[in-house]
């Protein structure tokens, strides 16, 4: 489903293709409740005629086109999310994502949006739309395309530091002086000098990022979060540190790290993930699912037998909203990779398919845990 989705966003006939699609899926479920053979056949048709025109991809086995028609079916009926299931039962969801509850309302999905705080105190908001120049003696900020970029000029010893703070409902991401590229998520912030002299390259971070440093053999780059320390030369990896969450972890893409905390130090291969408990004290490594844990940076949530607290975290933060339990003891574990672009009310429906229910006053979602 991943690969027919990334294919059916790649270009503009394609993407006009699943508007044809879901037009006609749109058009057959609103005269019948189930999905009749017919459709699938439908679908299945247009995607041999416009996949066997490209060369790039190839779907050679029949068969496997009968899944390819599946699959599409499914990403339509959920209007572009993948599916959510309760891991128990692992039942994919087709309801109609467009169908929005009445007394629900809705929450837009967040946006590139953050405030830049200089040295000297002034404040600057950040958005996708702003493009400016803001010069702080020898280093030149440049806002564009909703990115921000440090370029430093000159040699000045003098050390001045900037904080990027990123709101609820809100991503941002900035290139560093020394080319390092960092993605700040919803309710996350960076500490970081506008320029890095001496011998050692240093930021502070709370909530979650994903780094990629730029190599520099002779001045590593350090990240700190939460009693936290990250030591590396040059690689990817990603850092979540919310004060809400039970751990730090620390994943590794590619390179070499070594996580310290307190006494205790560990280096992480490619594929790993450093687990600290801040009240135990103990660290743990172990493999990584790597695409659940940079899903956030590619425009997803994805969730591995998470509790509904655990996924309600993650939508308080994207979405900005307050949460309130009115009942406990929903034990039930889900899975589900979704697109962080739907409105908060698409997400709700999935989850309450498998029990919860929801209701939405302005920004304050109150909850009810079904059986």
């Amino acid at each position: 489903m991943e690969e027919l989705y990334a294919w059916l966003q790649s270009s503009g006939s394609n993407r006009s293709l699943l508007a044809a699609m879901q037009r006609e899926f749109e058009k057959t479920m609103s005269e019948q409740h189930e999905i009749p053979s017919e459709l699938s056949d439908r679908i299945e048709t247009r995607l041999l005629q416009d996949i066997s025109q490209e060369k790039v991809i190839r779907f050679p086995q029949r068969t496997r086109l009968r899944w390819i028609a599946a699959a599409a079916v499914l990403l339509l009926a959920g209007s572009g999310y993948y599916y959510m299931s309760n891991v128990s039962s692992r039942k994919a969801l087709t309801a109609n994502s467009n169908a929005l509850a009445a007394d629900t309302g809705d929450i837009a999905p967040g946006t590139n949006k953050a405030i830049l705080t200089l040295a000297n105190g002034d404040v600057v908001t950040l958005d996708s739309a702003g493009n400016q120049v803001i010069n702080q003696g020898e280093t030149v900020v440049r806002q564009q395309n909703g990115q921000l970029h440090y370029a430093a000029q000159g040699n000045s010893d003098a050390v001045t530091y900037n904080t990027l703070t990123v709101p609820r409902g809100g991503q941002f991401n900035i290139v560093l002086s020394d080319g390092s590229h960092v993605w700040l998520n919803a309710a996350s912030s960076m500490r970081y000098p506008t320029s890095f002299n001496g011998d050692r390259r240093e930021v502070e971070i709370q909530g979650q990022g994903y780094f990629e440093v730029a190599p520099n053999a002779n001045k590593p780059f350090f990240v700190k979060a939460n009693n936290t320390e990250v030591q590396v030369l040059g690689t990817q990896f990603d850092i979540m540190a919310y004060a809400d969450e039970k751990s730090i972890n620390t994943t590794l893409i590619e390179g070499l790290v070594n996580v310290k905390y307190g006494k205790i130090e560990q280096r992480l291969k490619p594929g790993q993930q450093a687990v600290i408990d801040p009240a135990s004290g103990v660290m743990v490594v172990m493999k990584a699912d790597v695409d659940q844990v940079i899903a956030w940076k590619t425009g997803f949530f994805e969730f591995d037998n998470a509790t509904l607290a655990d996924i309600l975290r993650q939508l308080a933060r994207w979405y900005d909203i307050d949460v309130s339990y009115n009942q406990t003891g929903n034990e039930r574990l889900f899975g589900g990779r979704i697109s962080r672009s739907l409105p908060l009310s698409d997400i709700l429906h999935m989850l309450e398919a498998n029990g919860p229910t929801f209701s939405l006053s302005g920004r304050k979602l109150t909850v009810t845990s079904g059986k």
